[in-house]
């Protein structure tokens, strides 16, 4: 996710010019670049890593179904989706296929949802995918795919260092580990231990935060939806990991974006782990490709008291259709992404162009395309994993509120006491 999630940060006058750029050369309903007979739908997407390959697999829709455009457009990365969306619904641009991550999501957009419900893919969907986009006994989205996070980390590295992963159950292990890479890191190459991308509040406040907030809710998406108090239990094992990361990583890590983390330093293997998932292999890929093939590894993050050895997996987002859009638009929106889900040519895309943990069923798993999705999928399949509840969060406030107070937190701008209180306060008053 990057998705992803793949997110927001950028103002909203700068998410209308991202919007007028995409729209100049995309828009073909506004400027006439389709025929009185063409069924046009657009699409509104925030997953980068997989753009290109999205759109290689819509010109193949197009030629299996003469008469239809697929228009795609993807704002995201280090930029605002969440306000982008709102501006494209503003402007009077209403796509008819965009995203939503859960519960909060639900609330937001409810007047725009379609009922899904009676789609291939709703019916096709694994077990426990559709949970937090149903309400009221209707489907309103379909989940892009399965992901999986933790510390990416360089098995090289880790070998010569004579650290074995298996060892590591505890955050004192973890701590070991670190300072044994960091004491030799000239030796092995290396810049820092850690790329701490504090600049990219999606990294901190919601994945990383993820992980200490889930298991007060049980890992269930829907009871961090309804909690009204967050009491953040593991307080103080969030502070010793955004702690253990900040000491150890290359600075300024409030300036360190993913851009950085990723393309410059961990792909050129100049940093030893990073905090990250599965859908980056493709960057990886892209710039060090041997090193994506056979040198990456995903290791669980402990979390002293609720878990250790288990990959936090879930849905990162999902396709959500306008009701309110042409009755044709609708219709060939639902049949685009039931061809991508279900037919034989979307699911060879899905595994081998998105490489995806696919979220439905009907596939061959044994064709997941890359180590660091296999790897994902061999966690889930064993249930060593722990649930994604930060859809849940009230809205902003992983990012702007959390995120956003690491980030000061950091910088030696407040304590980490003063931020707890700040993040626990903002969360109750905003489920008041």
């Amino acid at each position: 996710m990057k998705k992803g999630w793949k997110r927001f940060g950028l103002s909203l006058v700068a998410a209308t010019a991202i919007i007028s750029l995409a729209a100049c050369g995309s828009d073909s309903k506004k400027e006439g670049g389709s025929s009185k007979d063409e069924v046009v739908v657009d699409v509104f997407q925030f997953k980068v890593e997989f753009n290109n390959q999205f759109k290689e697999a819509a010109k193949v829709y197009e030629k299996e179904n003469p008469g239809v455009k697929i228009n795609i457009s993807t704002v995201g990365g280090g930029d605002d989706y969440g306000a982008a969306l709102k501006t494209k619904f503003a402007s009077g641009e209403e796509p008819d296929i965009f995203n939503i991550g859960g519960p909060e999501d639900l609330k937001t957009w409810q007047k725009s949802l379609a009922d899904v419900s009676d789609t291939k893919s709703a019916k096709e969907a694994i077990d426990g995918t559709l949970n937090a986009v149903t309400k009221d006994d209707k489907v309103l989205g379909l989940p892009y795919n399965m992901e999986g996070y933790g510390l990416l980390y360089n098995k090289e590295v880790f070998k010569k260092a004579g650290i074995k992963t298996e060892d590591i159950k505890t955050q004192a292990d973890l701590r070991k580990a670190v300072e044994k890479i960091d004491k030799d890191k000239k030796k092995l190459g290396l810049d820092a231990v850690f790329a701490f991308p504090a600049k990219e509040t999606w990294i901190t406040g919601l994945h990383g935060a993820n992980l200490f907030i889930a298991p007060e809710f049980d890992n269930d998406v829907n009871k961090a939806y309804e909690a009204k108090k967050l009491e953040f239990k593991y307080s103080d094992q969030f502070k010793e990991y955004v702690d253990l990361q900040q000491k150890y990583s290359v600075q300024p890590t409030t300036s360190l974006d993913y851009s950085k983390q990723m393309e410059e330093l961990f792909s050129n293997e100049k940093v030893a782990l990073t905090q990250q998932g599965n859908w980056v292999f493709g960057t990886i890929d892209e710039i060090n490709p041997e090193f994506a093939e056979e040198g990456v590894g995903i290791l669980p993050i402990p979390i002293d008291g609720a878990s250790e050895q288990k990959l936090p997996v879930g849905v990162p987002n999902y396709w959500a259709f306008n009701k309110n859009s042409k009755d044709a638009e609708q219709k060939e929106a639902k049949k685009f992404i039931d061809w991508l889900n279900t037919s034989d040519a979307g699911k060879k895309a899905v595994l081998e162009e998105f490489k995806f943990i696919p979220a439905y069923n009907g596939y061959d798993t044994a064709k997941i395309a890359d180590p660091l999705s296999k790897e994902v999928y061999e966690y889930s399949s064993k249930g060593n994993t722990t649930g994604w509840v930060f859809m849940g969060y009230p809205t902003d406030w992983g990012m702007n509120v959390l995120g956003a107070g690491i980030q000061k937190y950091v910088s030696d701008e407040t304590s980490w006491d003063d931020l707890m209180t700040d993040v626990k306060k903002q969360w109750d008053s905003s489920r008041q």
